[in-house]
């Protein structure tokens, strides 16, 4: 493992103003996660602790775009939203058990993390294992949950094989048995996202003190489109995020876009009839090994509806209640395009986000240089980083073209970032001269790896000097100097 020079902290110390309750006694203000799915959930831990020290409300914002992996199958024949990374978030959020391996909460977590097996016939078999209670990974799961997962999943076998055609079959291949659930839950069952999500929450045993919180509370497919420099529009979020293992026709013989309308129409699954063909294929095997860069920066990103028109939405009201209620936001590290931004230019966040009564916005800058904010050629830097945000929340209220830079602060106050190979550039002095704090912290290498990886401990320390680690929130704040090693 490499090592990199210590680093020290000079930071604004202080905390938000809680809220006065009717009885007089004061409830802390929260914190808001703006994040995806895979890359944060390596910081659960960090934000738990951070959490636990202010003795607050935490609230995971997470978008629903994702039309990729399993999650693409089940929205092709029930529809409804991207629900991959809202049950991630979900099952990682399930309390530890680390003195009793085989202890319930442990085989729950195994039994909404498994996949089925990448081979079709096996998946299917071990699908009907499952269901029929036939499975080991029921094993240690008590008889009551067992019952009420099963009805659930029962529900979705049913209507699998209620919705089978002979242009139109599941595929079962690599499918996440908690996607299979949270979709017959909100689909099948109650027919509510948010009440899906609650099911799932309490069978986990999430802790009321955190909720996972879905952009849009809807249940509907909501797809996304982004805008290259170039001119180019890039449709779906698997193909903004990942370029498909290629099946692609040579030139010659690659059908037209009203072909393919045509071929998929003749498919009688949960896709509108004339929907483009792109939000209509199957994305369970993508790429994430080779990634293809864009020929240009993204330089905007918008919802769509299933024909590809521009449409605006409006955000979830738990989140924008969870934002009235935050004394800070912190955009976690992922994809900024299909992680971050999804969420941000929904009517109404913008405006939440935008308000002085958060004092703490918080950006934890990605560690490398991805397909979303490259190419090679140019890539982001951090102040690019801001400024995507920036832009997002304003269009949000409904202004479009450039933001000035004097409205970077309003989205963005601090900014957490890596030093080492790899990492985006970032200009001191001009954060600085916006504002805009730069923290830089302690890293680690991992053996076999080309990037700097966040340490917790020193990710744990930045987030809560910045906020104002053991003052009374009601003492004003001042300003203080820390000058000691982040390891």
């Amino acid at each position: 493992m490499s090592s990199i020079p210590e680093t020290f902290l000079t930071l604004n110390s202080g905390t938000s103003t809680p809220v006065q309750m009717s009885n007089g006694s004061f409830k802390a203000k929260g914190i808001v996660v703006f994040s995806g799915g895979s890359a944060a959930n390596n910081l659960v831990d960090v934000f738990k602790t951070v959490r636990e020290e202010k003795k607050c409300p935490l609230s995971y914002v997470i978008p629903i775009s994702d039309n990729g992996g399993s999650s693409s199958e089940l929205i092709r024949v029930f529809g409804g939203p991207g629900i991959g990374d809202v049950r991630s978030r979900l099952v990682r959020l399930i309390p530890d058990d680390p003195d009793n391996d085989g202890s319930e909460k442990a085989a729950i977590k195994a039994f909404f993390n498994h996949r089925l097996p990448k081979e079709r016939n096996s998946a299917r078999q071990e699908w009907l294992q499952i269901v029929e209670a036939e499975h080991a990974l029921w094993d240690n799961i008590s008889t009551a949950k067992r019952e009420l997962i099963r009805s659930i999943l029962n529900s979705v076998a049913f209507e699998i094989v209620k919705r089978r055609r002979p242009s139109s079959s599941f595929d079962f291949t690599g499918a996440s048995i908690g996607n299979f659930f949270l979709t017959g839950s909100a689909r099948l069952f109650t027919g509510s996202f948010e009440s899906a999500i609650y099911l799932l929450s309490s069978i986990c045993s999430v802790p009321s003190h955190t909720s996972v919180l879905p952009a849009i509370n809807t249940n509907f497919t909501h797809h996304i489109s982004v805008g290259l420099a170039n001119g180019d529009v890039i449709t779906g979020q698997n193909s903004i995020s990942h370029p498909s293992i290629s099946t692609a026709l040579e030139f010659a013989e690659a059908p037209s876009e009203s072909d393919e309308v045509e071929e998929h129409d003749r498919i009688e699954d949960a896709n509108w009839p004339g929907s483009l063909p792109t939000l209509r294929k199957q994305y369970i095997t993508f790429s994430k090994a080779d990634e293809e860069e864009l020929p240009a920066r993204i330089e905007r990103l918008w919802y769509i509806n299933p024909y590809g028109q521009e449409i605006r939405l409006a955000a979830n009201p738990m989140v924008l209640n969870a934002l009235n209620d935050a004394q800070a936001i912190i955009y976690s590290i992922g994809s900024l395009y299909t992680s971050i931004v999804p969420s941000l230019v929904l009517k109404g966040i913008g405006q939440a986000i935008d308000s002085p009564t958060i004092r703490y916005k918080m950006l934890i800058l990605n560690s490398t240089i991805d397909r979303e904010t490259g190419p090679s050629t140019q890539p982001y830097t951090a102040i690019d980083f801001v400024a995507a945000i920036a832009k997002a929340g304003e269009e949000s209220k409904g202004n479009s073209g450039p933001v000035d830079k004097s409205r970077y602060r309003s989205y963005v106050t601090h900014l957490i970032h890596l030093q080492g190979p790899g990492t985006p550039a970032l200009n001191r002095e001009e954060l600085k001269s916006l504002g805009i704090e730069a923290i830089r912290v302690y890293g680690r290498r991992n053996e076999g790896e080309n990037f700097v990886r966040y340490d917790e401990r020193g990710l744990i320390q930045a987030l809560e000097v910045t906020m104002g680690k053991g003052r009374d929130p009601r003492v004003p704040s001042r300003r203080n100097t820390l000058e000691v090693p982040v390891r």
